[in-house]
């Protein structure tokens, strides 16, 4: 009888450390991000699966927003937004609504100055409080993901916002329906752009706002096109979660004996 409870007792042990285990293992710190996705600016998934990322970067304006929404609602295609601190305070309900389609929600510093020219401090101050600003209008922050504004950045700007608990989100292609109908851009260079880089784990460059001086929206007015052009060629959508390392499979938790059994 002695026997039994001992071997008991060591699988309740054995239990317990195995859920304690998952439990860091599923959650991890808060502001710990993966170590496979540090020392890099990631431009594409690594994948040879026909999925690409859809991603927008929200600094300026928010004219394209309602539109984009819309569309990949209409769609049902992922996303993931980089966001400004001061987009985020400027256009909350727009973040909500982000937010509530369960789209991805990364960090773009506070005022999209370049990391750069910023110091340790002033780094670590713009990621917080753009962290903030979007926590207060979405209900959840942007860890673990960060774009640079501009895309510049130097190795020890990418081991400086590793630090910081992110990873850093680049490119494979921009569309450069940012340059606007003035900039020699329209809805068609816009899908053609994509087309033109097309491959596996692409990561495709778009912005919300609308030009600062002829108004155009040509990302969110493409992006229906885009949608089906990459579709037609057997491409699925994914985000930038998808860099993340496939999940542990979980701990086997051995049998408890019962009292009844036989003692081996």
């Amino acid at each position: 009888m002695v026997r039994l409870v001992t071997v008991s007792r060591r699988a309740c042990v054995v239990a317990v450390t195995a859920l304690m285990i998952g439990l860091l293992v599923a959650t991890g710190p808060a502001s710990a991000m993966p170590q496979d996705l540090g020392g890099k600016a990631w431009q594409r998934i690594p994948t040879r699966q026909k999925v690409i990322a859809l991603t927008f970067d929200a600094g300026g304006g928010s004219g394209g927003v309602p539109k984009i929404l819309r569309t990949l609602r209409k769609f049902d295609v992922p996303a993931t937004f980089f966001l400004t601190g001061r987009w985020a305070r400027q256009f909350p309900a727009q973040v909500s609504r982000m937010a509530a389609g369960g789209y991805v929600l990364g960090n773009h510093t506070d005022t999209h100055r370049k990391v750069s020219t910023l110091s340790d401090s002033q780094l670590r101050s713009e990621l917080r409080s753009t962290n903030r600003s979007v926590r207060k209008a979405a209900g959840r922050g942007t860890k673990p993901w960060f774009r640079f504004p501009y895309g510049a950045h130097t190795p020890n700007d990418i081991a400086r916002v590793n630090a910081l608990g992110y990873a850093c989100i680049q490119w494979t292609v921009d569309t450069l329906g940012w340059m606007g109908t003035s900039g020699g851009q329209s809805v068609n260079s816009v899908v053609q752009h994509v087309l033109d880089q097309l491959q596996p784990g692409e990561i495709i460059l778009m912005h919300v706002g609308q030009h600062p001086t002829d108004g155009s929206t040509l990302d969110a007015d493409a992006l229906a096109s885009v949608i089906r052009a990459v579709q037609a060629r057997g491409y699925h959508f994914t985000t930038v979660r998808a860099l993340l390392p496939a999940p542990a499979a979980p701990m086997a938790v051995p049998p408890t004996p019962s009292a009844s059994g036989s003692p081996s």
